[in-house]
């Protein structure tokens, strides 16, 4: 990888701010009262529980990726999409620098109280060209395929609360496992729409939405339909997604739940997940995560006919600095498991390259994790894991199908082998600076229809200004 002298100059600028933002890891978060009280006194106007009980804070990060096309697969990211095949690109580089402003106010008094949620979000092109941009989706890319220099995006949503109930509408983040921000890239994705959260009982959240729109990790802007991460573009889909579900804690390490999401005229949704974790006697920890996604088309079937049912189990056995895992993955259905937005998919076997989707699909995983504290290093882990995925059979694909673009054919196999590297600082002035490594690897036959790949990541954030 070469360096020009201006890739230099914004290397020590990203450095240079990461090193000037730690000081401020001192800074302590104020407790946001319920609506109707506030953190001070209560002479205060109607309006000051808003600025008392607001907090805000600011994380920078950069990332690093590369991404190695093999025995002959290209990049169609960025102006290669323009180019023919033979003069594609056959990797793809972006490097970044992001920072993330948000803003919570307190709510003001009263019976229903009332505030602002906002987010100002900023990114910054250290590295990436027109041709090596794009497929990674981190650095943003004009309608034309061309790298731009920069993004800067930002969003507002006002938010009212009645005792644990709270409602917020406009630009925002959420987290279920069938609609869900990612923030796997340099900046994060975010939703347009109205979102509710109840919690009114100790061990029981109810969670209900209805979104118009997502933002992409590598958009300039917020004023995007709703992303569906596997139908052919030329395919319509729905302009809206509604979602409800409930999450029970009621038994001391478990966890249930159960949501139900609807793309408009495209597929419904049903979901169920259990986490189970127990202490043996010798300490030792065993525990369970269980996933299970039924669809099934609805209204005018955009995506054409859609029965599909995935699920996944992953035991994990923790002993001392050892954690060992087993997985298994099953897809059951002439289609691939889709999901809107880039963060809704909660399967055990879903990894960094790959989701081991495709039509039915059975995967199986082992993973192993070493707490740093083995090599007296608290704070940081080391792991690998490695997935293989067969019997996927894209032969019986209904005519009528969004999916039959992908190419699946009959026998498709594949694997995927992960290896990463991860430290936050846990005390001293860069308390809170996190790294991440990783080096993923994904083999394929023609059949599986997805490329075969080395790549490598590489991140480093800080968190200031609580």
């Amino acid at each position: 990888m070469q360096f020009k002298h201006h890739h230099l100059a914004r290397l020590g600028a990203a450095c240079g701010l990461l090193l000037c933002c730690a000081p401020l890891a001192g800074a302590q978060e104020k407790a946001t009262a319920p609506a109707g009280e506030t953190s001070g006194s209560s002479s205060g106007s109607f309006f000051s529980p808003v600025i008392d009980d607001a907090h805000w804070n600011i994380l920078t990060r950069t990332v690093y990726y590369r991404r190695d096309y093999l025995n002959g697969a290209k990049s169609n990211g960025g102006r290669n999409a323009y180019l023919p095949r033979a003069r594609r690109s056959d990797y793809a580089e972006e490097w970044g620098l992001g920072v993330m402003g948000n803003l919570e106010t307190g709510y003001t008094r009263g019976p229903v109280g009332f505030g602002v949620d906002a987010f100002l979000y900023g990114g910054l092109n250290l590295m990436g060209d027109d041709y090596r941009v794009g497929k990674i989706r981190m650095l943003p890319v004009d309608k034309n395929g061309y790298a731009q220099d920069n993004l800067l995006r930002g969003g507002v949503a006002l938010k009212a609360k009645i005792s644990k109930t709270m409602l917020r509408f406009g630009e925002q983040r959420i987290k279920t496992p069938i609609f869900s921000s990612s923030d796997s890239r340099l900046l994060p994705e975010s939703m347009r729409g109205l979102y509710l959260n109840s919690k009114e009982f100790s061990t029981l959240t109810f969670h209900a939405g209805h979104f118009t729109g997502s933002t992409d990790r590598n958009s300039r802007n917020t004023n995007h339909a709703l992303t569906v991460n596997y139908l052919n573009p030329a395919f319509r889909r729905g302009d809206h997604f509604d979602l409800a579900g409930l999450t029970w804690t009621g038994v001391p390490g478990l966890s249930l739940s159960a949501f139900a999401g609807r793309l408009a005229d495209t597929w419904v949704t049903g979901y169920l997940g259990a986490f189970y974790s127990m202490t043996l006697a010798d300490k030792s920890k065993l525990s369970f995560d269980s996933h299970l996604y039924v669809s099934r088309d609805t209204g005018k079937a955009y995506a054409g006919d859609i029965r599909n049912t995935t699920g996944s189990i992953l035991a994990s056995y923790q002993t001392g600095v050892h954690k060992v895992g087993l997985g298994y993955q099953k897809v059951a259905s002439d289609t691939p498991f889709d999901y809107v937005t880039r963060g809704a998919l909660w399967l055990g076997n879903s990894s960094q390259l790959t989701d081991f989707n495709a039509p039915h699909e059975q995967s199986w995983q082992l993973r192993y994790e070493l707490d740093g504290k083995a090599f007296s290093l608290p704070g940081s882990s080391l792991g690998v894991a490695y997935i293989r995925g067969s019997d996927i059979d894209g032969t019986r694909m209904p005519r009528n199908s969004g999916y039959r673009w992908l190419g699946y054919g009959k026998d498709g196999k594949h694997w995927e082998r992960d290896l990463w590297f991860r430290y936050t600082v846990q005390s001293g002035a860069a308390k809170g600076l996190a790294m991440l490594v990783r080096y993923n690897v994904h083999r394929a036959n023609d059949a599986q229809a997805e490329l075969d790949t080395n790549e490598i990541r590489l991140a480093v954030e800080y968190p200031f200004g609580k």
